[in-house]
């Protein structure tokens, strides 16, 4: 199959159309029979207060190396096909998108899975900063413990929490 004509990974302020994306990632690949996507949103609450705003930070060029050899991982460990990151930065509010997974292969379990790991190694490993703002004040969102224990599942040990 040739090289997909659009990067694995798009770091952006933008927003993204996800039918868009997913129908980029899967164009005239006759070979997929799954596409599993999953996308996050800025929620209005976290840790019990609510959240006004989130602003999120990255380290240009790092970011994008990091999510890439991330996605190489899931090459390996699955059976699929290819694999789309993408996640914004900078100010965003209640109810934008913030990051989309898309994963297509043969089959519905391998995607799942892929399209799982993916998510769970970005809230753990992905270099981003997020800051929050409550009404007690901006804050920066630290690792939680679920997430660590969740890429352990993958068989990685970390311990950012």
């Amino acid at each position: 199959m040739a090289q997909s004509p659009f990067p694995r990974v798009l770091i952006t302020t933008g927003d993204f159309n996800l039918a868009d994306e997913v129908a980029a990632l899967r164009a005239n690949d006759k070979r997929v029979g799954a596409v599993c996507t999953f996308t996050g949103t800025v929620r209005d609450r976290n840790d019990g207060l609510s959240v006004s705003s989130m602003e999120l930070e990255h380290y240009p060029g790092m970011t994008e190396k990091a999510i890439d050899a991330m996605i190489d991982e899931a090459l390996s460990r699955f059976d699929i096909f290819g694999a789309r990151v993408i996640h914004r930065v900078g100010l965003l509010q209640p109810l934008d998108q913030v990051v989309m997974v898309a994963v297509v292969s043969a089959h519905r379990g391998e995607s799942f899975k892929a399209c799982e790991f993916l998510m769970d190694y970005l809230k753990t490993q992905a270099p981003f900063w997020k800051k929050e703002v409550t009404p007690e004040g901006a804050r920066w969102v630290d690792a939680r413990v679920t997430d660590d224990a969740a890429l352990a599942k993958w068989g990685i040990s970390v311990s950012n929490a």
